[in-house]
């Protein structure tokens, strides 16, 4: 039975995966700052134990490794999905901040902490994909507005975090697949976005299905176009 670990599981894009995986008989951790108040996700639950729920905080360093130790065996989609965006304030003259530095630990540092800890599992794995949930306003080649400066900043490095791993881990066949979702209907994405969660995640899935070692470390839009660094 294929294995997912997914972080940022409690709401949103997250959940969504959940659900839909789950509906494919899937086994999934699902990792959470608070499971004890992760009822939408709880209520996913099929009840045979297919649903594990674990602790997880983006913002801290040391719960890549903390998660390691309690998930087992291989691990065909680790799918870095948690993250923030940022301070309420990254204009110019405000962007400077502790914040941004806060939304770098979050959006950049943890999903490579996160390949870094569970690598070898998913090397192990069938499948054997590293998804990491970028934005295509990490992109600087379509950077026309300006602004939002802690988030571009994080989502550009974690793609140049993507494709070190795409290099780094192409001898253990694992595909790298670096992910812009489009823009969604989430709390996140704000009431005007152009995809439901579910058109989301069923895109995102089509693409980590067709995982293969050509479209490692390269930039996706959720339809499949590849997007400029």
């Amino acid at each position: 039975m294929p294995h997912a670990l997914i972080t940022g599981a409690n709401r949103g894009i997250g959940l969504e995966h959940v659900r839909q995986l789950l509906a494919r008989d899937w086994t999934i951790t699902a990792g959470v700052r608070a499971p004890e108040a992760a009822d939408d996700l709880k209520a996913l639950d099929p009840g045979d134990g297919r649903l594990r729920i674990e602790a997880y905080d983006a913002n801290d360093l040391g719960a890549a490794a903390a998660l390691k130790a309690k998930v087992d065996g291989p691990i065909d989609i680790l799918f870095a999905n948690a993250g923030v965006m940022g301070p309420s304030r990254q204009e110019f003259g405000a962007a400077a901040s502790e914040g941004f530095l806060d939304t770098l630990r979050t959006n950049t540092l943890a999903p490579l902490a996160l390949a870094e800890a569970f690598a070898d599992q998913v090397a192990q794995s069938q499948l054997k994909v590293i998804a990491l949930q970028s934005s295509r306003m990490g992109s600087i080649a379509d950077n026309d507005s300006g602004g939002r400066y802690a988030y571009r900043a994080s989502k550009a490095a974690l793609n140049a975090v993507g494709k070190s791993l795409s290099v780094d881990l192409k001898d253990d066949g694992v595909v790298v697949l670096i992910l812009h979702p489009g823009w969604v209907r989430t709390d996140m994405g704000g009431p005007n976005g152009l995809l439901t969660v579910s058109e989301c995640v069923e895109g995102q899935l089509d693409l980590i299905a067709r995982a293969n070692p050509a479209m490692s470390g390269r930039f996706f839009h959720v339809s499949g176009e590849d997007l400029a660094w």
